[in-house]
Order: structure tokens, then C-alpha cells, then sequence
């Protein structure tokens, strides 16, 4: 039986563990019951499965031949706290809480891949199944790996895989270098003297201040940072005082999020944001304070294993399919702390672009099973090309 079958056969029983997981979402750091199904069919798989990593991550752990070769594959579990809007059979039981990232068919194909492995156990070396908990502004990355995630599985690379709505299915995309921006938050709260809305003269409105950072501060990026290097400063969030007419209220809060594609462009963002904060509350005779965020870096490809990746993604679904060079995007993804530690790619499979597809992020978003044996597919070549029983290679 040839891999395809054999991920045929495999399809309907991911598509279950998918519903599953979609219809029991969990936040980040509270996956108890996703990682306890990652556990138990892994398990029942015949794989090592180490718990705790994180609060709720999993690592499979699964080895064959003698070789010391090793690759490390990862999936993201945790939903977000938004409403589902759709009706279908497994839509979520817990109000506001969705998968709408789709990080459910991350999880099933993952472990469509691996019970896969554990069966065909075509390769020579150790492959490590990574489910990291709270991708979703969480910071589970970088928790697996201050709990030891690379000291307890010293993989030589790691890959990672992310649904793309608008990408047709059958479809991947991924680059070399830069591909995903980085995210840092802030938070500006600004402390006036308020006051009687008919005397402005006897306060200092917070909320000039205010008018004027949102109006100066996108500057940063029109006028600091060099045209070829992207970066995009947003504004999210302003409040102040309560809704009346006649109240100069005494401290107005700005939260907003800055993306960059380079390092550099990440450190000039971050000083010229302080500068400009704190010159304009100098300017109206305000205080100030100013809470800057770093959260996730740069996600960058290393060229090699873009180069294992595409290999295997053209295997699955042809040379015309796979897009080795697509645009950046400034999206964000955590998963780029585990590639500041170890070499490796992430790339982006085709959920579709068809009538009623949404972009993630949105209560009416669903992943499309029709590309869980493409990505199981996928995953299974790319660990029997790296990990070839014949051939020594730095994967």
C-alpha cells in the first residue's frame, strides 16, 4: 500500500479528531482536554508522549533505525475567545470561545502524520511531535522552550504549517527569509489635569494629547523607516473619562501594535515611539508612561529547509502548485521563537477560495478537511526525504 492509500484510510478518523477538537475549544494554557486526546492517540499509536511542557504542551517522541538524525514538527492547539457564528453539527459548546484560526486541522493533521510514522516507520532517525499551547498572543513558543523543550528534544530542525484561506486547496506558499512580521504591543496612558469642559484653560486635556499621538505617531513609518523595508504602526484602542458633554476627563489610554520585517526596523519603531510619546506630553505639559510590548520576533525561513519543504510539497501536489516565493505577510506567529533556536520553515497550505470561505479570525471561519490528507501527506514525505535511510543530510 502506497502512502497515499494509506492516508486515505487515515482521513476519516483525523476528521473526527478535527470536529472533536473544533467543538471542544480551549484558550491558551487551558488545552486540559485537547492535550489529553493529543495524548491518547498518540499513545495508542505506539509514540512516546511527554506532557506538561507549558502547562498543556505535548511532545511525541518517535524513533527508528540507529541514525542520529533528527526533525521536529509542530502544531498549534489553542482556540480563540470569540463567538461561532456557524450552525453546522460540531460548531463550539462554550460560548465565545472558537477555533477560528484553525488550529484544529493543525492538530489532526499533525497526528494524522504521525500515526502514519509509527506505522510505516519508513525513515531512520527520531521524529519529535511538537503541540504547543497558546500560539494565540499566548507566548506558548517561548514557554515550551524556557521549560526545556530543546534541552529534552534536541531536534536538528523544525517545521511548521499554517492554513491559508484565500490559497486554493492543493496549493502551498513559502519563502526564504522573512516571512512573517514581528508583533510588539503598546500601551500609552497619558495623565492630565481634567476639568470643566467650558474652562480648558485650567486643565490639560489628555485628550489633545491623545488626537495628536494618533495623528503623529503612523508618521514613524512614512517618514523614519526606509520605503523598502515594510512595517505598519496601527492604533486600536483609545479610552477616556466617561461619555459626557461637558467633563475634560484626567487620563486618556492608547493601545495600539507595531509589525516589522526587520530587526532593525523593529528597534528604530520602538525609540522613535517613545521619543514622540514623550515629547508630545512635554509639548502640553502632561505625564506620561509608556509600556512597549515586545512579543513575538521575525518568523525567518532558513534556505534549506525551504528547499526540503518545497521538495516535499511538490511531491504531494505537483511542481505548479508551490509557490517558493510569495510576498511577507505582517501577520504574526510565535512560532518564530523556535526558529530563533534551531534552523527550519514554516510554510502556508491552501484552505480554499472558494463561495463562503472567510479569512481566519472570524466567527464564521471553518477549516476545510479536504486539505487534512494534503497536509498528513505532506508532513510524511518531508520527514522521509530528511530523514532518508540512505542518505546524510543536515535534517
Amino acid at each position: 500500500m502506497n502512502i497515499r492509500e494509506r492516508i486515505r484510510e487515515l482521513t476519516e478518523e483525523a476528521v473526527g479528531w478535527r470536529r472533536d477538537i473544533h467543538q471542544h475549544p480551549e484558550l491558551g494554557y487551558e488545552e486540559k482536554r485537547t492535550s489529553q486526546l493529543v495524548t491518547d492517540i498518540l499513545t495508542a499509536s505506539n509514540i512516546i508522549a511527554h506532557r506538561g511542557l507549558a502547562k498543556t504542551g505535548v511532545v511525541g517522541v518517535l524513533k527508528c533505525g540507529s541514525s542520529p538524525r533528527s526533525i521536529a514538527l509542530r502544531a498549534d492547539m489553542d482556540a480563540l475567545a470569540l463567538p461561532e457564528a456557524n450552525s453546522f453539527s460540531y460548531r463550539s459548546v462554550h460560548e465565545n470561545k472558537m477555533h477560528a484560526c484553525g488550529h484544529d486541522g493543525h492538530t489532526a493533521i499533525l497526528l494524522g502524520a504521525a500515526r502514519y510514522l509509527a506505522g510505516s516507520r519508513n525513515f531512520d532517525g527520531t521524529v519529535y511531535f511538537i503541540f504547543q499551547p497558546a500560539e494565540e498572543g499566548g507566548g506558548g513558543a517561548e514557554a515550551m522552550i524556557k521549560d526545556g523543550l530543546f534541552e529534552r528534544f534536541p531536534c536538528d530542525v523544525i517545521y511548521g504549517m499554517h492554513n491559508l484561506p484565500g490559497l486554493p486547496v492543493g496549493h502551498f506558499a513559502m519563502c526564504t527569509g522573512p516571512m512573517m512580521a514581528s508583533f510588539d504591543s503598546f500601551d500609552i496612558t497619558i495623565e492630565g489635569v481634567g476639568g470643566h469642559a467650558a474652562m480648558p484653560h485650567l486643565t490639560i486635556d489628555p485628550v489633545v494629547v491623545a488626537a495628536n499621538l494618533i495623528t503623529v505617531l503612523p508618521t514613524i513609518i512614512a517618514r523614519n523607516i526606509n520605503p523598502t523595508h515594510a512595517a505598519v504602526l496601527s492604533i486600536s484602542h483609545i479610552k477616556s473619562g466617561e461619555p459626557t458633554y461637558n467633563v475634560i476627563p484626567d487620563k486618556v489610554v492608547i493601545k495600539g501594535c507595531v509589525r516589522t520585517l526587520q530587526p532593525d526596523t523593529r528597534s528604530l519603531v520602538k525609540h522613535r515611539v517613545k521619543t514622540l510619546v514623550e515629547g508630545m506630553c512635554v509639548t502640553f505639559g502632561a505625564k506620561c508612561r509608556l509600556d512597549y510590548n515586545p512579543l513575538y520576533p521575525v518568523l525567518i525561513n532558513s534556505s534549506e529547509e525551504i528547499e526540503h519543504a518545497s521538495r516535499a510539497a511538490i511531491g504531494v501536489v505537483g511542481k505548479e502548485a508551490v509557490d517558493t516565493d510569495c510576498s511577507p505577510m505582517m501577520g504574526s506567529e510565535d512560532f518564530a521563537a523556535m526558529l530563533q533556536q534551531k534552523p527550519g520553515a514554516y510554510l502556508f497550505i491552501g484552505n480554499g477560495d472558494g463561495e463562503g470561505n472567510c479569512m481566519i479570525h472570524n466567527p464564521g471561519y471553518d477549516f476545510n478537511d479536504e486539505i487534512i490528507p494534503i497536509g498528513i501527506e505532506y508532513w510524511c514525505r518531508l520527514v522521509e526525504d530528511c530523514l532518508n535511510k540512505s542518505i546524510e543530510k543536515r535534517c
